[in-house]
């Protein structure tokens, strides 16, 4: 299968390499640049960018400017990587069409979960409904769980949450993002509802239950070890 391709846009050349070589490992083709210009040529010259990592704060031309270039002619997902935590940079991100926002410092590990969250929705990471992980398979067509080949018996919410838990794994999810996905509304209630189902799923799950860890405060995530 061809791989696709991401753009990893930032003039710090140590960020590039990070962030390149564990894109490498899983498997994508990788294309940098420099600046913003560097950026824009590539992109149009390489048709078929399947997402795009830009760094806000570059010579030449700043990620905003890449980004509002880009965005008159294509939807191609953005990831915006910024050394500043400011509230009106994010929501001039988001006014921008950007998908996701990641600030600096962060771990390569969750910006490749990252995404991978964002081209599976996008569709550009096609599976045929299987989702495997740690020895944990999950067919979503069949609603069929089974760990090392052995199935395993989920209520429809514990199947919804385990695949919803797969489909983001390495990423923080609080109780109010997966109540909002698994559950389908706002929940106003305490968050007992799920921290019964995480329980209920953890022991039917065995030792992969460990799989699931608890963000006190916060919420879960998934993580296979190794």
């Amino acid at each position: 299968m061809e791989r696709l391709k991401i753009l990893v846009v930032d003039d710090e050349s140590r960020m590039r390499k990070l962030v390149s070589d564990f894109l490498t490992k899983q498997n994508y083709e990788v294309l940098e640049a420099e600046d913003g210009a560097q950026a824009i040529d590539i992109f149009f010259e390489v048709k078929d960018i399947a997402l795009i990592i830009l760094d806000v704060m570059m010579p030449k031309m700043d990620g905003w400017q890449v980004c509002r270039e880009i965005r008159q002619y294509s939807r191609v997902p953005i990831i915006m990587l910024t050394a500043r935590a400011d509230e009106r940079d994010e929501l001039q991100g988001f006014e921008l069409g950007v998908d996701e926002y990641v600030t600096k410092p962060f771990s390569p590990k969750i910006l490749v979960a990252r995404v991978e969250a964002i081209l599976r929705r996008a569709n550009a990471i096609v599976s045929d409904d299987i989702l495997s992980a740690g020895g944990i398979e999950v067919n979503k067509a069949a609603h069929i769980v089974t760990i090392d080949g052995s199935a395993v018996e989920l209520s429809y919410k514990e199947f919804e949450l385990l695949t919803y838990f797969m489909e983001n794994q390495g990423l923080a999810l609080s109780r109010e993002k997966i109540l909002n996905n698994v559950w389908n509304y706002d929940y106003f209630g305490d968050a007992r509802t799920i921290d019964t189902h995480v329980k209920k799923l953890r022991s039917k799950l065995g030792s992969r239950g460990d799989y699931i860890k608890t963000i006190w405060g916060m919420g879960y995530k998934f993580e296979v070890e190794g």
